[in-house]
């Protein structure tokens, strides 16, 4: 065993963590940034070696007040759950954002993946406990996720078993939410 003034480095090299962990770990980093009242958000987006292409965080556009600095969530005065309304939402989600990121460098991001990290904020949510479930990017991303050709979607969300989507389960997930939205909206009788 190598030592370095009485320190085992061989235990020290085993809690090195694996390629995906790594990624993980750096999504919560740039979640760390986001600025939405109900959620912290990151993502990044690597190429098929692990090279970080691109990240964003979920926040207001550029150059424009945060919701943290406002003091003020929208769908959350408006007593909106999770999952509705996202035309409401002052925030550009951690998805976009790195995709968007991407596209303001010049990064290619076709073929890659995407690592998420999302963790609610505490007695966010209207029910004061947060158990609103999200499971995966929403339908605006998905679409997003789908069109920017990433093939591989990794999600790590608090309370939530990590969760990986190829691009094919990404286009049966929103095939399956519109599926909901036209059932719930027929049972309201908007649609026929």
């Amino acid at each position: 065993m190598a030592t370095q003034e009485g320190k085992d480095l061989t235990n020290y090299r085993k809690s090195r963590p694996n390629k995906h962990e790594h990624l993980m770990n750096r999504a919560k980093v740039v979640a760390e940034r986001s600025t939405c009242l109900r959620r912290k958000v990151g993502a990044i987006i690597v190429d098929k070696d692990g090279v970080v292409l691109s990240s964003g965080y979920s926040g207001a556009p550029r150059k424009m007040k945060h919701c943290l600095e406002i003091g003020d969530c929208l769908r959350t005065s408006l007593g909106i759950p999770s999952g509705e309304r996202y035309e409401l939402c002052r925030s550009v989600h951690a998805e976009q954002n790195a995709i968007i990121n991407a596209a303001r460098t010049g990064a290619t991001i076709v073929g890659g993946e995407m690592h998420i990290s999302s963790e609610k904020v505490k007695n966010a949510y209207s029910d004061g406990d947060g158990n609103d479930k999200v499971y995966g990017p929403c339908i605006i991303c998905k679409k997003e996720i789908i069109n920017a050709g990433l093939e591989m979607v990794y999600l790590k969300e608090d309370g939530v078993t990590e969760r990986r989507y190829t691009l094919e389960q990404i286009k049966r997930l929103l095939i399956q939410e519109e599926a909901k939205w036209r059932k719930n909206l027929r049972r309201n009788k908007i649609i026929p």
